[in-house]
């Protein structure tokens, strides 16, 4: 039924398409019935084996081949019946509308594409794969969803968002706990940490590094992270045995990975034949691509709606954006739920790590619970649904474990709430004959360095080419440079390549701590002293953190009882400012003000932002409340490492048979 149904929509839509599509001729109802049959009869019999010969150059050209090869076997299907022609643009514009009409009819009917995957594909694969011996430990399938807090999380499953996560706490096959970041409470520290057990010396997402040279260091920077990486792996991550990552910005020392920042500058380790399971049906990519058109149009509404209800706070994006959205939400989301449906059906992994970056995407800008977030959650749970249902028919089992590696706090930023940035409020205390660089815009935070860092490379090789004289560039020329990580701000004087101290500040700098410390939007700003060491500093107290004692009003009160102990360990950071500047935190209307224009934001202390979930099989123990993110990476390392042979509810996989021969069916 799914099939003929698809199929009679499939020919109303080309008969439209033919209208629409320059160089796209169908004659007649009889030329479209005869043309889509034989498209589909081609796609069974030539797909299969062009797919898996061609598998590299579908994956190293993202999907773009796919297209080609969509349009081959289109073009000889139009030689086949007679009144049908196509050329040009028709080509590619074709199977895109084709997957366009496919999703769209599945998704009014609630039609289950993946029911026709399973039965069409892995069941194929599964027949193939039989007879290899299979673990019979169960896998481990971590699925990160980046940027979300436990409050959200529980709010979306209130409202039904999420119904397969409900189900699953619903029935008890899992617990939902919350954990508590570290400072920086951002991507960069947080995989490192959980892949890694090591997140030392990443202070924020973007920090400077005055030994060399003042560079500015981005964690999702294209040839930054693999610096990173090299830094905090020791060969022992927590996918270092049999394991895979998908998407995620370090490997946790993966032998397999896919779309991980840590790794992109490698095209090397790029390719593995888990792609596979993405372009096994030659719809695949053209649908993708289709949802990607749809999540821009998606964007805009969220823009016109936002405007109409005159929603605030709210922010003022540019063009690009859209793209930066579409990537993180739709491409990536699926390209990741299709690898690792190959990483299960394969059996051959012990664990995988993947992120799922669209909420922590949208989140920043449009809101942590907009009503276009949580529309992007239940996105998410169906593709947790489809993952659900390929453990059920694969021939070894695999736990499925939801986390978040940090939440986010919302709020206006502090622009909008007092016209200025934080660099403008740095200014009004330095000499002016000091020059300032900053870098706040972080609307392209998960693609910028891997974007834009080979075109700026190459426009600085071609001057080099042509002897071009080369000048230095801001941050170069600059005396002081202000960073943010949400409402974590990091100072840094340049001049001098040891960190100033408190005394230091006070002799350059006469006034800048204070007026820092005692402006409203400020909750404190943390120094390092010669004489009584790291000092948090409020407008109307200080914390000494190697003491405990306190003079005046206790500034770090709203930030949390750990707060004390994130900032001690920060400060003994090798990259650690000169001075580090922390937002207010307004705990009645759980509000920070971010120093990037984001409204939901997360880096510092105060909010959400520190308090992700874990949603984990019941009969895992993972000890009392996590701290930190090393501490996470230990509890999932032991819980791998004592996993037993067989695990309540699955004894021996009966269901395995059961559920493929329903699939035969």
């Amino acid at each position: 039924m799914h099939i003929i149904v698809l199929w009679m929509v499939e020919v109303i839509g080309i008969m439209i398409l033919s209208n629409v599509i320059p160089g796209l001729v169908v004659k007649d109802w009889r030329a479209a019935i005869l043309w889509m049959a034989t498209i589909g009869l081609l796609n069974a019999i030539l797909w299969p084996t062009i797919s898996r010969i061609t598998l590299p150059f579908l994956a190293f050209t993202f999907g773009i081949g796919a297209l080609v090869l969509n349009g081959i076997i289109i073009w000889l299907s139009s030689l086949i019946v007679a009144g049908v022609s196509i050329e040009g643009w028709a080509l590619i514009l074709t199977p895109i509308g084709i997957a366009g009409i496919n999703t769209l009819t599945s998704g009014v009917l609630s039609i289950d594409d993946d029911a026709t995957f399973y039965r069409n594909v892995l069941n194929r694969y599964l027949k193939r794969e039989k007879n290899k011996p299979q673990s019979e430990h169960p896998g481990t399938v971590f699925l990160e969803i980046d940027g979300l807090c436990e409050v959200i999380l529980r709010q979306a499953i209130e409202r039904g968002s999420m119904p397969t996560l409900s189900s699953w706490l619903e029935r008890g096959s899992h617990k939902l706990v919350t954990w508590e970041t570290d400072l920086s409470s951002q991507t960069g520290a947080s995989q490192a940490g959980i892949l890694h057990g090591n997140n030392n010396n990443i202070p924020a997402f973007r920090w400077v590094e005055k030994e060399n040279d003042n560079k500015i260091m981005v964690s999702s920077g294209l040839f930054d992270a693999p610096i990173v990486e090299k830094r905090i792996a020791n060969g022992n991550g927590l996918l270092s045995i049999m394991g895979a990552s998908r998407s995620n910005l370090f490997s946790g020392d993966a032998e397999d990975a896919i779309f991980t920042f840590s790794r992109l500058s490698n095209m090397k380790t790029f390719y593995t034949g888990t792609w596979y399971f993405f372009y096994s049906n030659p719809y695949n990519f053209p649908r993708t691509l289709a949802l990607y058109c749809w999540d821009l149009l998606l964007e805009l509404h969220s823009r016109i709606r936002q405007w109409a209800l005159d929603i605030s706070p709210r922010l003022k994006l540019g063009f690009v954006y859209f793209f930066v959205r579409a990537t993180a939400n739709v491409f990536l989301r699926e390209v990741t739920t299709y690898t690792i449906i190959g990483d299960i059906m394969e059996g051959r992994v012990d664990a995988v790590y993947a992120t799922y970056m669209g909420y922590d995407e949208i989140a920043h800008h449009t809101g942590v619970a907009d009503k276009e977030a949580f529309r992007i959650l239940g996105q998410l749970d169906r593709q947790f649904a489809r993952l659900e249902s390929a453990t059920k028919v694969a021939s070894r089992h695999y736990n499925l474990v939801i986390l978040s590696d940090h939440g986010q706090s919302r709020g206006a930023t502090f622009k909008q709430r007092y016209g200025l940035t934080l660099e403008d409020l740095v200014r009004e205390h330095v000499p002016a004959n000091l020059t300032l660089h900053s870098e706040f815009d972080t609307n392209l935070d998960h693609f910028g360095q891997a974007t834009t860092y080979p075109f700026e490379q190459g426009i600085e090789r071609t001057k080099r080419a042509l002897h071009v004289k080369q000048h230095e560039s801001k941050e170069e020329k600059a005396h002081v440079i202000v960073l943010a990580s949400g409402n974590l701000g990091l100072v840094y004087f340049t001049q001098w390549k040891e960190r100033l101290t408190f005394e230091m500040l006070e002799k350059t700098c006469p006034g800048l701590i204070s007026g820092l410390a005692q402006h409203e939007g400020v909750g404190f700003v943390m120094v390092n002293s010669k004489q009584n060491g790291p000092m948090a500093i409020g407008g109307k107290g200080t914390y000494y953190l190697n003491t405990d004692r306190i003079e005046g009003e206790n500034p770090l009160k709203p930030f949390g009882p750990n707060a004390p102990k994130h900032l001690r360990r920060y400060n003994g950071f090798i990259y650690a400012p000169d001075i580090l500047v922390n937002s207010f935190y307004d705990s009645e209307k759980d509000e920070v003000a971010a120093f990037e224009e984001k409204i939901g934001s997360h880096g510092g202390l105060g909010g959400n932002q520190t308090k992700p979930f874990i949603l984990f099989p019941s009969y895992w123990n993972l000890g009392k409340h996590i701290v930190g993110a090393e501490n996470l990476h230990r509890a999932f390392k032991k819980q791998l490492e004592k996993e037993p042979l067989r695990h309540p509810g699955h004894p021996s996989r009966p269901d395995a048979h059961t559920a493929t021969s329903a699939l035969n069916v």
